[in-house]
């Protein structure tokens, strides 16, 4: 549903996919409608699209932008508290408990942003939209990549990723009012364009590779592809194709493409050169895009 704006701005409904640290890149694009005079009246998101969507929702994401651009590959390691469970090998309780930090107890209903978190439920092999309920709980189940962060269980439901079944979540915005939907997808198989980093991203750069260079190595002696790897590629095989079909019974108004090659699903050290790639790919689609005016 759409509704006249008139000389207003204009009010998107605002769809952030999945992918991993590619979703930084949400971040910048966030920057740029907002820059652009949009108003976000609702936000859709799976996985990292949830998780960034629901704190710009509840006013905590330049806290969120200003840690994570400081984290480096040691401290993402330091963050990964590994599970001795069933389902999978990382728990997520360090990351969460810092969210909390930022964000308090919020309940999804009470935002002043019409938000939605898109889970799978594997009992029952069906997407859960969150729309109500507990906001970093519902954030929780949607980021559950399967066999890295261990599943959500709740009210019978084994709750994963909601990029295992929807990577792109056009559909809880289609009754929203608002004039045009925007959707990110970190899927596009698009060239990386070039940039021109910042003198401090290029020492933090230098400064993690030589942490990781000699790890990496050794590594490589021993195994063509590490775990991560295999599950980082194999993900990526899934949410272009799923990406693909979702895509084409609930087109968006507007498509933002970011190459799924800006980084790899699990290079959480790497949000500054994202988040501007995100920024430089809403600038190349919004700027000149006559649904803005």
């Amino acid at each position: 549903m759409r509704g006249d704006a008139g000389g207003a701005k204009k009010r998107v409904s605002l769809v952030l996919g999945s992918g991993g640290a590619r979703g930084y890149a949400h971040i910048g694009v966030i920057e740029v409608l907002e820059a652009l005079g949009y108003e976000i009246v609702s936000i859709s998101g799976a996985s990292m699209g949830a998780l960034v969507g629901g704190l710009y929702a509840c006013g905590a994401l330049d806290r969120y932008k200003a840690w994570v651009l400081e984290l480096d590959a040691l401290d993402v390691a330091s963050l990964l508290d590994f599970s001795f469970k069933a389902g999978g090998m990382i728990e997520g309780e360090k990351v969460f408990g810092k969210l909390e930090e930022m964000v308090g107890q919020r309940r999804i209903e009470e935002l002043p942003i019409r938000f939605t978190a898109v889970a799978t439920d594997i009992v029952r092999k069906k997407e859960v939209w969150f729309q109500r309920g507990d906001l970093l709980r519902a954030v929780r189940a949607s980021i559950a990549i399967p066999s890295v962060f261990t599943p959500v269980e709740m009210e019978g439901m084994v709750l994963v990723d909601g990029g295992a079944l929807n990577p792109l979540p056009v559909a809880p915005t289609q009754a929203d009012l608002s004039d045009l939907t925007i959707a990110v997808n970190l899927y596009a198989e698009l060239p990386v364009p070039a940039t021109n980093p910042s003198a401090q991203t290029l020492r933090r750069r230098e400064r993690i590779e030589s942490k990781v260079r000699e790890l990496v190595l050794q590594a490589r002696e021993k195994r063509s592809f590490s775990l991560f790897e295999v599950l980082d590629k194999t993900f990526d095989t899934m949410q272009d194709a799923l990406t693909r079909y979702r895509i084409g019974g609930y087109p968006p108004d507007v498509m933002i493409d970011i190459s799924m090659d800006v980084c790899g699903t699990f290079d959480f050290h790497r949000a500054d050169e994202v988040i501007e790639a995100g920024r430089e790919a809403a600038y190349r689609v919004l700027r000149h895009n006559p649904a803005k005016r």
